[in-house]
């Protein structure tokens, strides 16, 4: 078993913040992108859509 210090690290693009491989993780961590649910959703909600001025 490797250590915490040895998981591989992402950053978080909404949040900015960095967060470590987790076992739930394990079979998609290549398309892991948010480091939560919560950020996830802002994400989403934060896009304008573009207007035609």
């Amino acid at each position: 078993m490797k250590q915490k210090s040895e998981l591989p690290e992402k950053t978080c693009p909404v949040c900015q913040r960095p967060f470590k491989w987790r076992k739930k993780w394990r079979m998609n961590w290549d398309r892991v992108i948010y480091c939560s649910e919560r950020c996830r959703r802002s994400s989403k909600s934060s896009k304008k859509p573009e207007s035609d001025y």
